[in-house]
């Protein structure tokens, strides 16, 4: 592997349209010494097209049939000759000086194997909002985060998928994303990556995530059964000391947050109430594992009614952070 270079890893599926804007930020990096490599995970448009119409020596397109994000991601990893593997999704971008700051970290954290910057919220409506991490120094701040499990059960998440960069080896070697996973994928991989080592970090925001869909507002998939990820986490608290465990499973109560208001909002009153017992075991002094649980057993109108509240009361939250 070259220690010098970062692998840049984009999976691609049927994302034509935002396809340019991802590769042209990565292009256009003031760290040269990269490749990108393309994933094309059986792209049903044109995007497998476009992208071999790039012309720059440091790009390359590797075709698999459609398996997933998580595939396509461990797929570029197996192909990169770098040392550090960063990923950028096909519909994000990157700052011009993203690269350069975690080649800055790499050097100035050589302890560790996990390195991500800040990043920002495109909305739909062309707005652009910074989220809320709670536990990080300042703006300019760039050192190990301190604690990233209570940093991520307070804030917004601090390690998002197209703003980290990993050592090769070191994820390889905790068996890379996990496969036949929707959602929590990535989620999972960061709280594996950071129960093994410290997380170098930018609190800088050094790209720039475009939301497919409001932030505010309730989920309307149905949470995949069984749960792998909760599942995982689970077992990850297990492995380390006390008082580590202890932050895992407050970080994983907030994943069964997720899922019990995922549940709330389809009518599943039953695993909503599974997801809502969980977050109280995991994290006793959380007065919202209890809120969910009593929307968990109450009847419909009322929750309908409870969770039109929470909505106005985040969007407005939301607001004010943009201030």
């Amino acid at each position: 592997m070259n220690s010098s270079l970062i692998s840049v890893v984009m999976p691609l599926y049927n994302n034509a349209k935002e396809l340019s804007r991802s590769a042209n930020s990565v292009l256009s990096q003031t760290f040269e010494q990269f490749e990108l490599i393309i994933i094309n995970d059986g792209s049903t448009d044109s995007g497998e097209k476009r992208a071999r119409e790039i012309s720059d020596r440091r790009v390359r397109v590797v075709d698999q049939d459609n398996r997933g994000v998580s595939a396509a991601r461990n797929r570029g990893v197996t192909e990169a000759n770098g040392e550090i593997v960063a990923f950028l999704d096909a519909d994000d971008e990157w700052k011009p000086d993203f690269l350069e700051t975690i080649d800055r970290l790499r050097r100035n954290f050589s302890n560790c194997s996990v390195f991500a910057t800040h990043y920002l919220y495109k909305e739909i409506d062309g707005s652009v909002r910074t989220p809320i991490l709670r536990g990080i120094p300042s703006n300019e701040w760039e050192g190990i985060l301190p604690d990233y499990f209570d940093i991520a059960a307070h804030s917004d998440p601090p390690l998002w998928s197209s703003a980290v960069a990993v050592r090769k080896n070191v994820l390889l070697a905790l068996g890379g994303f996990p496969e036949g996973v929707t959602v929590g994928e990535d989620l999972l991989t960061w709280a594996r990556l950071a129960a093994v080592g410290p997380i170098a970090y930018s609190a800088k925001p050094r790209a720039i995530f475009w939301l497919r869909a409001p932030l505010i507002g309730y989920p309307t998939r149905v949470p995949e059964l069984p749960d792998f990820v909760g599942s995982q986490l689970a077992k990850l608290a297990t492995e380390q000391t006390v008082m580590r465990r202890v932050g895992i499973l407050h970080y994983a109560a907030v994943w069964h947050r997720m899922r019990a208001s995922m549940f709330i909002n389809v009518g599943d009153a039953s695993h909503a109430r599974e997801e809502a017992t969980t977050m109280i075991r995991y994290h006793r002094s959380n007065p919202q594992a209890y809120v969910y649980l009593l929307l968990a057993i109450t009847p419909k109108i009322v929750r309908n009614v409870v969770l039109q509240i929470f909505t106005l009361v985040k969007a407005g939250r939301r607001r004010l952070s943009k201030r």
